[in-house]
């Protein structure tokens, strides 16, 4: 336990039991694996260092030799992870002051970005493209994401039982764990449990898909194992029959939210829509959106005080 840990444990032990007592079983296995990957390489880059030795100059050159292998944003979470652990190392003795003060984050230079989103008429060319039968198909779990904005696990624990059709309504509150050995687990987080609107055509299509179907069973899980991948690979396949830009399942979320802003439907609506946590989430996600629209607004201003 960490009240074993003195001044002449290594670094990246006292990092291990750290992320041990306080964050196994509190946070999500995604977010678990990530600190994970954190002790491997504060392991590989500094794994004769103790606790009492980690002083500000050393620090940084563990950032920095971490940062020549990832981008700013990644080491920046790096950063983030081993803070939390040496916060606590100060306030048990074992370290005289914070090292991570005024640390400088660097990192390699961004790879290009695939586009992430496609236009309202490349979103219609592809809807429009889709195959959907008699029984739920891959090109139906598509159209539903691109119409939802919902997170790839998030539609697929979708289950007959979360539609209201009278009402018009889809009801989100949990996920699927394909990451996993399968089965239903909690959202991302509290805002990700909603209720959102959906439109007369997914009412049509879906109303028909789940006629018949296990009202508590997830619409498009089977028995074999399901893999992003896969379905990323028969959208992209959809994408170049269409001649239109090549994006993930994850990218029709994007699509979604961005189509919305563009349509005028306000941040808050839309980060309420996506469950996110809070607008933050939302503004720094599509700050490029919002940047072009504050521009058109600026225009609108300019014409609406000229007529006055």
């Amino acid at each position: 336990m960490l009240n074993d840990m003195n001044k002449t444990t290594l670094f990246y032990e006292y990092y291990a039991q750290w992320v041990d007592v306080y964050k196994k079983g509190a946070i999500r296995d995604a977010t678990l694996a990530k600190y994970l990957m954190t002790e491997k390489w504060v392991k590989k880059l500094v794994p004769d260092v103790k606790v009492s030795e980690l002083t500000r100059t050393v620090y940084q050159q563990l950032l920095n030799d971490y940062a020549k292998e990832h981008e700013r944003q990644t080491t920046l979470d790096f950063h983030h992870q081993l803070k939390g652990a040496i916060l606590d190392a100060v306030d048990e003795g074992l370290m005289d002051r914070d090292p991570t003060r005024k640390a400088i984050i660097k990192g390699k230079t961004p790879r290009a970005k695939k586009i992430k989103y496609l236009n309202q008429f490349e979103l219609h060319t592809l809807i429009a493209n889709l195959d959907i039968g008699e029984e739920p198909n891959w090109d139906a779990f598509i159209l539903l994401v691109a119409k939802t904005g919902m997170r790839f696990s998030e539609a697929l624990a979708i289950t007959p039982a979360d539609f209201d059709f009278a009402r018009q309504t889809l009801s989100i509150s949990k996920t699927w764990d394909y990451k996993g050995d399968g089965g239903f687990l909690p959202t991302k987080n509290k805002s990700s449990v909603r209720k959102i609107q959906i439109d007369w055509q997914v009412v049509v299509k879906f109303s028909e898909l789940i006629k018949g179907l296990p009202e508590d069973q997830p619409i498009f899980v089977g028995d074999s194992k399901i893999y992003n991948s896969t379905i990323n690979d028969i959208l992209t396949r959809h994408c170049r029959k269409c001649g239109i830009s090549e994006i993930s399942i994850h990218g029709l979320r994007h699509t979604h939210a961005s189509l919305l802003l563009f349509a005028g439907v306000s941040i808050a609506s839309v980060a309420r829509r996506l469950g996110h946590a809070s607008m933050t989430t939302t503004q720094k996600t599509y700050l490029h959106i919002i940047q072009e629209l504050e521009n058109k607004d600026v225009d609108l201003v300019m014409r609406t005080l000229s007529g006055l």
